[in-house]
């Protein structure tokens, strides 16, 4: 009896201690300790499931920045806060507009330093892909980014785990404004404010390079608040924790 006495006194400090070791080690190590598996499958973030309005839009900077200025003007004329994904060298040819971005309140997120197909790379080279963007965006915004968007979109179950390793949320998106293909204003908005996946959740993928997205935002976002979607960056949309994956990709809170 005095055994299971003193058991049953210890098993409440045995417990906390777990529980500190394991929150010491996610916050020393930056991992994510939840799991993307569906099905044996590791999956990126393609939307979430709310019932509310909230949709956020995102832009893929890869190349190109002769229109991320009118961008962020249209964007602050709706008061609209979106999600970059920027990839090193994007970083390294424009500093400035990176502070922009960070300072017009926008989330700052990961699109790999070298914009490479992830699932071709080592384990190593993935961590590398990653961490060497999160090194020169803090360097420059003091931000710790942790949204990662893979080039092309291309993962694989060792670029997803990957991911996770490095404290970052792997995004893909659940609508394609296919604006880098040229195919004009209408084109853009018809393919976002028609589509099928417009629901509450969405991710919306665009391009500040892309030709015709800065001439299609206003109208855009416009014709979007009338339907009655609210924007969010995608750090407010997603669940950090206490969430699970159905078989599209969709974000379940549990």
């Amino acid at each position: 009896m005095k055994k299971e006495k003193r058991f049953s006194l210890l098993l409440p400090v045995v417990v906390c201690s777990i529980l500190a070791i394991t929150i010491y080690f996610q916050m020393t190590t930056g991992v994510i300790s939840v799991s993307n598996t569906v099905n044996g499958k590791e999956l990126p973030i393609y939307c979430v499931d709310t019932k509310e309005p909230k949709i956020a839009i995102s832009f893929d900077a890869a190349w190109g920045n002769d229109d991320t200025a009118r961008i962020l003007e249209i964007l602050a004329k709706h008061n609209v806060h979106a999600t970059f994904f920027m990839t090193g060298g994007w970083v390294d040819s424009y500093p400035d507009d990176v502070k922009a971005i960070y300072e017009g309140g926008h989330d700052l997120g990961n699109h790999s330093q070298n914009h490479k197909n992830m699932s071709q790379l080592s384990d190593t080279e993935i961590r590398n892909e990653i961490m060497s963007v999160h090194e020169k965006v803090k360097a420059l915004t003091g931000y710790d980014m942790f949204l990662f968007r893979p080039p092309y979109g291309d993962y694989d179950n060792e670029v997803i785990t990957g991911v996770l390793s490095c404290g970052y949320y792997p995004i893909q998106w659940s609508i394609d404004s296919l604006d880098w293909k040229d195919y004009g204003v209408d084109d853009i908005i018809t393919r976002i404010c028609d589509n099928k996946q417009l629901t509450g959740g969405a991710i919306i993928l665009c391009h500040n390079g892309a030709k015709y997205t800065a001439d299609a935002l206003d109208t855009l976002l416009t014709q979007l608040e009338e339907k009655g979607f609210q924007f969010v960056p995608i750090s407010e949309l997603i669940y950090r924790d206490n969430y699970h994956l159905d078989v599209t990709g969709k974000q379940i809170l549990d």
